[in-house]
């Protein structure tokens, strides 16, 4: 069994992070293999089959500890930079200028936390919005679409007001302010709308596609029942006519509805009439996509599962604080700047 090597670096003195059995690689691997497995136990193995290093999940978790809020401390400065800069810097940052095209998109899941039960973690995330010829999966035909790529991710476990600001210095971070086009996708939580309104009021606005659309169905039940022919006719011809901007009159059409129905129906139509109207704008879908914009959050829906997929394995209860100092390295992980979140956590002194 080979053992690990201790390189000495005079800064690990200086920071406080002289450990007499790691390596700084190797403690650097341990970490970022507390985000990447599913589990601790599962990156022992790891280590043991490909490091082949007998390092016990303990030592991985304390490692975790101890660099999880380094990279908080991290994360927690660019929030604050981020949001204490006046508008003079903005408008210089967009004087610069960018051909780049980018989009952020906000979404929640839910964790499990030891005695306050399951709580949402709000996730965003930031990309780059590239558009090529790619075949529709309905029509067949190909078009040129729009698609993200070069994905960062930040969460949080908490408020919104928090939360976006922890987008807005990432989306800063990005060249948000300097890029030619901006795009903001969500589904229809008030709760997104309103961080939108505070930090990315000058976006393209975007309701997922596919979330509006499931409210078309849930009104197509309301109106015709479950499983008819009148159902699939009404819902295919209302998905068209939203498709290509006329959300308003779809929302007129599912008001007059609901006053030739039961109390209880007509309750859920005008609520669902009362969601279309609200969000009219940002259902213009052919036009966006015409446009080169996203209709669609599955960027961050994604990055909501594959951070699920870390903290809510089977049996898994998280106390808070732990989790909290997992989240800045998971995310730093999928979207492949760990390495970066990394140095800065090192060079970073602690408080």
């Amino acid at each position: 069994m080979r053992t690990a090597k201790r390189v000495f670096f005079p800064l690990d003195k200086q920071l406080g992070l002289e450990d007499p059995h790691y390596s700084p690689g190797l403690e650097r691997d341990m970490v970022w293999l507390s985000g990447e497995e599913k589990s601790f136990e599962h990156a022992e193995k790891v280590m043991q089959r490909i490091g082949h290093m007998a390092i016990s999940d303990s030592s991985i978790w304390r490692r975790k500890e101890e660099w999880g809020t380094r990279f908080q401390q991290v994360e927690e400065q660019e929030r604050v930079r981020a949001n204490t800069l006046g508008s003079a810097e903005m408008f210089r940052a967009r004087a610069l200028g960018s051909q780049k095209r980018v989009a952020v998109s906000m979404d929640g899941t839910m964790v499990r936390i030891r005695k306050e039960g399951w709580k949402e973690l709000k996730v965003g995330c930031c990309c780059q919005l590239r558009v090529y010829p790619t075949r529709d999966p309905v029509t067949k035909d190909w078009e040129d679409l729009a698609h993200g790529e070069q994905l960062r991710y930040t969460a949080y476990l908490g408020g919104p007001e928090e939360f976006g600001q922890k987008l807005w210095a990432l989306a800063k971070a990005y060249g948000w302010e300097r890029a030619q086009g901006r795009q903001v996708v969500g589904d229809g939580g008030p709760w997104i709308w309103n961080q939108v309104a505070e930090h990315f009021y000058d976006a393209e606005q975007t309701v997922d596609w596919y979330h509006a659309t499931e409210h078309l169905a849930h009104v197509a039940l309301l109106m015709h029942g479950e499983g008819t022919p009148a159902n699939t006719r009404w819902y295919n011809a209302t998905c068209t006519a939203l498709y290509q901007g006329h959300a308003e009159e779809v929302a007129q059409e599912v008001a007059l509805a609901a006053t030739r129905t039961s109390e209880g129906v007509a309750e859920e139509l005008r609520r669902e009439a009362g969601y279309l109207q609200t969000h009219q704008r940002r259902m213009q879908y052919q036009q966006f996509r015409e446009d080169g914009y996203l209709l669609g959050s599955g960027m961050v829906e994604c990055g909501g599962k594959q951070f699920k997929a870390r903290f809510c394995g089977p049996g898994m209860r998280w106390n808070r604080t732990g989790l909290e100092r997992l989240i800045p390295i998971r995310a730093a992980v999928l979207d492949e700047s760990f390495d970066s979140m990394w140095q800065a956590a090192h060079n970073s002194p602690p408080d």
